[in-house]
């Protein structure tokens, strides 16, 4: 398996991410082809689909200003960080733990580093629909290829960033390892491999976290399920099955939407 990125130029709103990506890839010397895994930072999406927001236009509520104190945040990325979460389950300093589309993520996604200044970068309104949009883009351009949207996000008690699929398109985002013997013939009970998230943490370490201008990213000969009809919330499990989720009490949390 093969990973490398594709630098580009600074995104703004309108840019077709698609065509841009394409034409980048083939003046690099290493065009995208049949079968290449093309991975997408969600800011870099986000950001070409207009999802920036002016902080100085943001009206602080009660909560947000409460919840800004606590945790040393600007009041009005708060306020958009309540606004974009679908929960808010605590915090640290400068960060909120929430939930967003079922993802366990910092800040509601939202983000303001590679943002302009004094603008907050959201998420895509809907990613597993822009990864299936940007799949038929490719194929329109005569390109068979799997999408993913990813952002970064932090594992509890670990140090440092990983990353998680947010959106897939033409592959299989977790292999059921359940059924499958070890090496001494013992029967997995609950294994899955989450193929997505593997993939999307492998192009991380190419695409960078500060100035390195590599929102997107190939994987080539990746050792995967191609095919149609995959969507992310293949990956999801219940809060009731979650190692780690089934653990926190609603009693603790600070926000919830009512379903």
């Amino acid at each position: 398996m093969h990973i490398y990125g594709i630098k580009m130029p600074l995104i703004r709103p309108g840019v077709d991410l698609v065509a841009l990506t394409i034409e980048r890839s083939k003046s690099s010397g290493n065009p995208i082809q049949n079968g290449d895994i093309v991975v997408y930072s969600a800011k870099v999406v986000g950001t070409s689909q207009g999802r920036l927001v002016d902080l100085s236009k943001v009206k602080p509520s009660k909560k947000a200003l409460r919840i800004s104190k606590k945790y040393h945040l600007d009041p009005a990325f708060a306020e958009v960080v309540l606004k974009e979460s679908d929960e808010i389950l605590g915090g640290v300093e400068y960060a909120l733990t929430t939930i967003k589309k079922g993802v366990l993520i910092a800040n509601g996604g939202v983000d303001q580093s590679n943002a302009p200044l004094g603008f907050a970068a959201l998420w895509p309104e809907d990613p597993q629909r822009s990864a299936e949009e940007f799949r038929g883009r490719f194929r329109d351009a005569g390109l068979d290829v799997g999408i993913l949207i990813i952002d970064s996000r932090t594992l509890p008690l670990r140090m440092g960033n990983s990353s998680v699929a947010l959106g897939v398109a033409g592959l299989s985002p977790v292999e059921d390892l359940r059924g499958r013997k070890d090496l001494f013939g013992r029967p997995m009970k609950i294994k899955r491999l989450a193929v997505a998230d593997n993939l999307a943490s492998a192009a991380h370490l190419v695409m960078g976290e500060t100035s390195e201008s590599i929102p997107v990213a190939v994987v080539r000969n990746a050792p995967v399920r191609y095919g149609e009809g995959h969507v992310i919330g293949e990956a999801f499990i219940p809060v009731e099955e979650c190692l780690v989720m089934h653990l926190m009490g609603k009693g603790k949390r600070l926000k919830k939407k009512p379903s």
